[in-house]
């Protein structure tokens, strides 16, 4: 079945708005639209090929990705902000068929269409009446349905293939946990060119829910004020989403949601001090932590709310369709309480990567994804993740996990994010650096020797950073990622 076909197969008809808010289009309107486009595009680029996709969430982006992947070609959603380097590179390494953007995009890429097959003024040619018919029935669920590029913060942008079988079974089991039905409307703000944010849009048209976009999140005021006139029952966030909500100002904690049946939490760990603020501040919520990877479709685990006092600080077990383990160096089951790899099997796994022979055979072995994170795991099967291995710091010949001090430094209420880096030292090898963003109102409160104090009460020794940097700001890119300052 193509994936397509699955996300309408129980609501292809309803005159029910899908997108609410600002844009507005109904179940019926998107489907209509999306059949036609993807018969204009196998007419104009055939199947199997690779089409770039650049736009904010609009309704631009739904109905070109949805029509893409109708098709039976392979959308690559890019951030539309991408830096020219990283969007040559992905195009040399792709050479997409076709590519899909709004004329803003066009400009600050420079590009030339009459080289690269660009569709000038793309959303104004979406308007026009476009012939197009339904694809077969018979498709290989096997078939790539698209390819997701990952930031690239390690190296070169690494492309994730995930095919129809694997959006299927992500999104099959995800309804599954979260037990979302029709009456579901989603406040999102995370990017579309992100599995997480896609997990949202999949998941959604599923069930017959519906979505609200919010492209600004940096305006809080303007999320509270969503999630409220809009009766958002869920909401979706990673890390610093809940950091900057829950810490940047006492709006968040003191407003009432009366909709707002529950929030999930992924895209990394975040601090049980948050989750724990977040509980107290509305008891009425579910808070649902949930751990994943783009290499895994989107989600990988998740921690029922109800068992969160119990288990705090663990990921979770498998979702439903996915088997988890904890292994050592050797591959083999390690005992509760000691650290491994985690590794995870299931049809959400990824095809590989694109181009990229080498880093496939070494992400999957023998069926399993090797997630590259480190945890353990207890005598139930609850997993508890300790750090990335690349993230691992070594002091003095002992190895680091810079969670960990992030945590204690977190504890602090002034404090809205804490990151732990490793800063080159020839007598120490490295010395541990902590990049600490405190509340405006409480700048002067938070000093160097405070934190040293904090932290000496609660670490060794040589798990107390040396040296210390303050901002009063924290920058987060539209995937929700901390931005760098230099």
């Amino acid at each position: 079945m193509n994936a397509f076909d699955y996300f309408f197969e129980h609501t292809s008809g309803l005159d029910k708005s899908f997108l609410v808010g600002r844009e507005e289009i109904t179940y019926k309107d998107l489907y209509k639209s999306c059949i036609s486009l993807s018969g204009w595009i196998k007419e104009i680029a055939g199947t199997d090929q690779h089409i770039f996709l650049l736009s904010a969430n609009n309704v631009f982006f739904l109905k070109a990705y949805l029509a893409i992947i109708k098709s039976g070609n392979i959308c690559i959603p890019l951030d539309p902000s991408i830096e020219k380097e990283n969007f040559r590179y992905i195009h040399e390494l792709t050479l997409p068929k076709l590519i899909f953007l709004t004329p803003d995009v066009e400009r600050r890429l420079e590009l030339d269409s009459s080289s690269i097959n660009v569709l000038p003024d793309a959303e104004a040619f979406m308007e026009k009446q476009m012939s197009g018919a339904e694809s077969e029935k018979e498709f290989d669920m096997e078939q790539c349905a698209e390819i997701i590029f990952t930031s690239g913060s390690t190296g070169k942008p690494k492309g994730v293939m995930i095919s129809h079988k694997n959006l299927i079974a992500n999104t099959s089991s995800i309804v599954e946990y979260l037990q979302l039905t029709s009456d579901d409307r989603m406040l999102v703000v995370l990017p579309f060119y992100y599995c997480y944010g896609l997990s949202l849009l999949h998941t959604h048209l599923r069930v017959g829910g519906s979505i609200v976009f919010n492209n600004s999140f940096i305006f809080l005021g303007g999320v509270l004020k969503s999630l409220i006139d809009y009766k958002c029952t869920g909401f979706a966030g990673v890390p610093s989403h809940f950091q900057i909500l829950l810490r940047k100002s006492d709006s968040f904690k003191q407003t009432k949601f009366p909709d707002l049946k529950y929030v999930t939490q992924a895209g990394g760990k975040l601090a049980p001090i948050f989750i724990d603020e977040f509980r107290e501040a509305h008891p009425d919520v579910r808070f649902v932590v949930m751990y994943g990877q783009t290499e895994a479709t989107a989600r990988l685990s998740w921690l029922p709310p109800e068992v969160y006092d119990r288990r705090k600080g663990s990921m979770g077990k498998g979702i439903p369709g996915v088997e988890l383990r904890v292994v050592n160096e050797n591959g083999e089951l390690i005992k509760p309480g000691e650290t491994g790899e985690v590794i995870a099997r299931g049809d959400n796994i990824m095809m590989g990567y694109f181009a990229d022979e080498e880093g496939t055979k070494n992400a999957i072995r023998n069926g399993w994804l090797y997630t590259g994170d480190l945890g353990t795991i207890d005598e139930d099967g609850y997993i508890y993740l300790t750090a990335r291995s690349k993230e691992i710091i070594k002091v003095r010949g002992k190895r680091i996990s810079p969670k960990e001090i992030e945590a204690v430094i977190l504890a602090l209420p002034e404090v809205i994010d804490c990151t732990i880096e490793g800063v080159e030292d020839e007598i120490e090898g490295e010395m541990l650096k902590a990049i600490v963003t405190v509340r405006k109102d409480s700048i002067s409160s938070v000093t160097k020797d405070r934190l040293i104090q904090h932290c000496s009460q609660q670490l060794a020794l040589f798990k107390v950073p040396q040296l210390y940097e303050f901002r009063d700001d924290l920058t987060i890119s539209a995937t929700g990622k901390k931005i760098k300052k230099i």
